[in-house]
């Protein structure tokens, strides 16, 4: 080697920490808090060493962890629209009653007993009874023929039971059969439902779903590969330290440590990040669907990411950065030893 290169390597501040971390482990000797302490400072450096490299090039870092925020914070978009979705249609489930009107000669205390027995029903979750006399009141309040109603001799309007059944928007089946059994009891002179609405809504519901799932997927595999990009980019500008360091005895585990770290910070900021945005947008959101839904006359709200799905959205950006930086350097480094 000549001596140029010799004071080049000498100068060059990565080369000697290098030396220095391999000489630290291999000093480590037989005493095991002091391997674990010397473990302990190479990961440190490597963690801080890679969030200092990130703040040495800001302008391409703040690109990089600006489109994956993005992206991660389309993914959790979709997420809390399935969630408030499913909300919605939970309120929708008081509309998807079953009406049960009885035969004219049930009277008012065979319908209290029948309601009390259909309560028994583990498919039920409520029933109300609505008699003669309060339909009648109904339909002179909203129907406007109160006058030509008061001209009959006789209440011509039946009982009615309206019942909900548990969980109606989720199992089509179990409401054609609770429907059948009403329609075989010999109080019952008619039952209604709009099975077809159930077909739609709960169809709508799931392609949502399946939407979320397919556009997190793909969002999670760009995510993947922009850190991977980063990484690779990353690893061809320090190739020749790379090469240094397998020249003094480093290990592949050691190089790439710092590279899994960079992963790590370019996964775990975006996920901040697109958990800021996600939250802007829905405090944006918010006023505007309250004010909807009151002149609905309903009471929703927005739901919002809990403590543990925030823990779980930052937790998978980050898994997703080293995962990417990871299957990156896994190919460079063979490729490395082989050339």
């Amino acid at each position: 080697m000549k001596r140029g290169n010799k004071n080049r390597i000498k100068k060059d501040p990565p080369v000697r920490v290098i030396k220095q971390e391999i000489r630290q482990t291999a000093l480590a000797g037989g005493n095991f808090a002091d391997k674990v302490n010397a473990y302990r400072d190479q990961h440190a450096h490597a963690l801080f060493s890679s969030l200092g490299r990130l703040v040495a090039t800001p302008f391409i870092s703040i690109m990089t962890i600006a489109v994956l925020a993005i992206a991660i914070a389309l993914a959790s978009g979709f997420y809390i629209l399935v969630s408030n979705l499913q909300q919605l249609t939970t309120n929708l489930e008081t509309s998807n009653q079953i009406s049960l009107f009885l035969r004219d000669d049930v009277s008012d205390a065979h319908a209290k007993k029948l309601v009390d027995s259909i309560k028994l029903d583990n498919n039920v979750k409520s029933v109300k009874l609505i008699t003669k006399e309060q339909a009648l009141e109904e339909f002179k309040t909203y129907s406007g023929f109160g006058v030509a109603i008061n001209a009959l001799a006789t209440n011509p309007l039946p009982i009615v039971l309206q019942v909900l059944p548990k969980n109606a928007l989720n199992d089509k089946e179990a409401l054609s059969a609770l429907l059948k059994s009403f329609q075989q009891s010999p109080e019952v002179d008619f039952a209604q439902m709009d099975l077809q609405w159930v077909e739609r809504l709960q169809s709508i519901i799931s392609l949502a779903r399946l939407f979320a799932n397919l556009l997190s997927v793909l969002l999670g595999a760009a995510v993947l590969f922009i850190v991977g990009n980063s990484v690779r980019l990353e690893l061809h500008n320090r190739r020749d330290e790379v090469v240094i360091s397998k020249l003094v005895g480093a290990t592949d585990a050691f190089i790439r440590r710092p590279f899994l770290y960079t992963g790590f910070w370019i996964g775990f900021i975006s996920g901040v990040l697109a958990w800021f945005i996600v939250a802007i947008l829905m405090l944006i959101l918010n006023n505007s669907v309250e004010e909807l839904s009151g002149l609905y006359g309903g009471n929703f709200h927005l739901l919002f990411l809990n403590f543990t799905e925030t823990i779980v959205l930052i937790f998978l950006s980050s898994f997703l950065g080293v995962l990417g930086s990871w299957a990156v350097l896994f190919f460079q480094l063979q490729y490395t030893k082989a050339s």
